[in-house]
């Protein structure tokens, strides 16, 4: 009789899942660079004071989160080579990653700067510090420590987020399960071993933003 979950067969898949995972985090660690770094730049464009900047914007962020990532996905894969304009299958999802999620995180960001007490902008004013350097060296050290939580769950969404790589091409972990299950007939053990894994790297990921927040509060504490 088969039993429910062979083990041996879990072993010899692991190393083939493990090749995929490789790609599921470098989708995810670098599609979380674009975002938190587009993200800020989002967030500073919105709150300029030259309404020709702030509304649109204002409009692509609105646009970008009101219309679904895999949709977004399919137009930068299928449609923007039309243009001329080519990437690799696993770029551009490391592309479309991170502008959906900077969109998330532009709100977050903005959040996090308008919580800053008018007065220090007034302070920075006073003693003749430009709205810039007021902005880099006075407000987002005060605005980004607070916002990491947030930052952290948009890290967690995106990792769990990247089997929809599988739709441009992109064999990440969840892609290769099927693949797996689909050459030998067994899903329990591949599907199994994937729910696993997104399980550990998630709480692990969670772990390092919690101790990235408490290390921030602490230096924070210091100054």
């Amino acid at each position: 009789m088969t039993p429910i979950f062979d083990w041996s067969f879990a072993l010899e898949i692991l190393p083939t899942l493990g090749s995929a995972l490789v790609i599921t985090i470098q989708a995810t660690v670098l599609g979380m660079l674009v975002a938190v770094t587009l993200g800020l730049a989002l967030a500073m464009l919105r709150r300029s004071r030259l309404r020709i900047v702030s509304l649109p914007t204002a409009f692509f962020i609105e646009f970008v989160r009101s219309t679904p990532l895999l949709v977004q996905m399919y137009f930068l894969f299928y449609v923007l080579p039309l243009t001329g304009a080519r990437m690799s299958p696993l770029m551009t999802g490391i592309v479309a990653l991170g502008l959906h999620y900077a969109t998330y995180c532009a709100e977050v960001y903005r959040a996090g700067i308008e919580a800053v007490p008018r007065g220090q902008w007034e302070a920075a004013t006073a003693l003749n510090m430009s709205r810039w350097r007021t902005a880099i060296g006075v407000v987002l050290p005060q605005a980004i420590p607070p916002v990491v939580p947030a930052l952290g769950n948009y890290l967690v969404a995106m990792f769990k987020d990247t089997p929809l790589l599988s739709a441009i091409t992109v064999v990440e972990l969840l892609q290769q399960s099927k693949m797996i299950g689909s050459a030998t007939f067994r899903y329990t053990e591949p599907l199994t071993l994937v729910g696993v894994l997104f399980l550990a790297l998630s709480l692990v990921a969670a772990w390092g933003v919690r101790g990235l927040e408490a290390r921030l509060q602490r230096y924070g504490g210091k100054r």
